[in-house]
């Protein structure tokens, strides 16, 4: 047997053992096994495996014949993942032991000449970054749908106004579709976000060692071109000790989790009877077990209270680095749980909220109901002295007294007559009455970004060739 090799009286594959004389404790064993949470990461190893044994052929390290005897076994066992053949054994230590045992049970002896010049180290690393790698692209395709899926709600909406708010209070009236836009900008730093993630993902530690770099005449560039990483890591020390790149990838989902976050909680209060502004799916409600008639938004809920377990994963992350000396320290194992968390949480996140997007439907009536409370106008009738040359806090303070007025009397300042503005003020005209018109009012804001219809048609066109040009971008990584 190998002396940085180990078969122990419990059969017990190690990839160390060799100045040890004694055993680890079964509770040992128990308590640094990471099997079950790593298994996911058995493909991306196997890839990080394959390039090593490239690099090491052109190295010398391996001939010819041990490069094909250890390619094939890998391959064997890829294949074995894939059909769901493998066959995990809880005494393994890893993932990276479980496969380099079975090769070992494939190849004999030969498989032991793959870990030359690589340490646990870089190999965990590199498997780490290969699975995000691939699971950012897919979080950000998966976010590229609900862009499309609120744009098309967007467009379905274009002309129907809602109230707007402001601490919760009604505020100025706007397009429903511009809402739903503000999101979708939400979304747009979203992707930027995850973009970010990918690119500083996709640094190649292999090479790295345990921390010194190898010894052996390996072409690390030709490696991260095989296993098409973006760069390679240009300090060995750095690169294995180096997580910021998973709490730059579940940064990004945290905020991700926010704004979904903040959607839910208006999906929440919108689909009361106190608002009635939309109606959601019954396949995306859920009933209760002794009123029959609820009818309960358990999406939208559960997606806030997960987005706290998001959160919980970023400070797992933040804290598990806030102390290490450099370079690997055993503590990083505690990174795996927390990235496969966040990364299963926003998945299933984005897979149902895409299709409740698409399912959603607005209240018009109660939409326009709610438009004629809150005396929404209040500004455009400020706005309006303004233009008739009152100073704006002037015109700011005149129409506060109108609206004082208006509650007083039960009334709302839009069911004013044109006898009492005047009473107000000689500045106001007959033609105040064309002012305080919710059509009027939003299409006044026709400034860039405003809720005017005209502008948000622009912004809807933005956004489709937004989506188009990330959809492109994510095609080329």
């Amino acid at each position: 047997m190998k002396a940085d090799k180990k078969q122990n009286k419990n059969n017990v594959y190690k990839l160390w053992g060799g100045r040890f004389e004694q055993e680890p404790a079964e509770v040992v064993n128990r308590f640094t096994n990471s099997l079950l949470i790593d298994s996911r990461l058995a493909i991306y190893d196997i890839k990080g495996s394959l390039a090593q044994v490239e690099g090491l052929l052109h190295a010398g390290v391996v001939d010819q014949s041990e490069y094909n005897r250890i390619k094939q076994g890998l391959h064997k066992i890829e294949l074995e993942f894939k059909t769901k053949r493998f066959v995990l054994n809880e005494d393994d230590e890893d993932i990276h032991t479980a496969i380099e045992k079975r090769l070992h049970s494939l190849i004999g002896d030969t498989a032991y000449k793959l870990h030359t010049g690589r340490s646990r180290n870089d190999q965990v690393v590199t498997a780490f970054r290969l699975y995000l790698l691939d699971e950012i692209k897919q979080i950000i395709s998966k976010l590229l749908d609900i862009q499309t899926a609120l744009n098309s709600k967007a467009t379905r909406y274009i002309e129907v106004p809602m109230p707007g708010f402001t601490h919760t209070q009604h505020a100025q009236p706007v397009l429903v579709s511009h809402h739903l836009l503000a999101y979708a900008e939400m979304f747009n730093r979203d992707i930027e976000r995850l973009f970010h993630a990918y690119y500083a993902v996709s640094v190649m530690p292999l090479g790295s060692g345990a921390l010194a770099g190898t010894p052996y005449n390996i072409d690390r560039n030709a490696l991260a071109k095989l296993l098409k990483f973006k760069e390679i890591s240009a300090n060995s020390i750095d690169a294995v000790s180096d997580r910021d790149f998973a709490i730059d990838t579940v940064y990004a989902i945290s905020v991700l989790m926010m704004h979904f976050s903040r959607l839910s909680e208006e999906i929440v209060l919108w689909s009361t009877d106190e608002f009635g502004f939309v109606s959601l799916p019954d396949a995306f409600t859920t009933g209760s077990s002794i009123m029959p008639q609820k009818k309960n938004p358990d999406v939208a809920e559960l997606t806030r209270g997960k987005t706290g377990r998001v959160y919980g994963s970023l400070i797992n992350l933040l804290t598990m680095m806030k102390g290490l000396p450099l370079a690997y320290d055993r503590d990083m194992q505690e990174d795996k749980p927390a990235v496969f968390d966040a990364v299963d949480t926003i998945k299933i996140v984005l897979d149902v909220w895409v299709q409740l997007i698409d399912g959603l439907k607005f209240n018009k009536d109660r939409l326009e109901k709610a438009l004629s409370k809150g005396n929404l106008l209040a500004t455009d009738i400020a706005d309006y002295l303004v233009r008739e040359g009152m100073p704006f806090r002037k015109a700011h303070e005149l129409t506060g007294k109108i609206v004082l007025y208006a509650i007083n009397h039960n009334l709302d300042v839009s069911s004013l007559d044109y006898e009492t503005f005047k009473a107000f003020s000689p500045m106001f005209k007959p033609d105040i009455k064309h002012v305080l018109d919710v059509k009027a009012s939003i299409n006044s804001r026709a400034v860039s970004g405003g809720t005017a219809e005209k502008q948000v048609r622009i912004a809807i066109e933005r956004l489709e060739k937004k989506i188009k040009h990330y959809g492109s971008l994510l095609k080329r990584l």
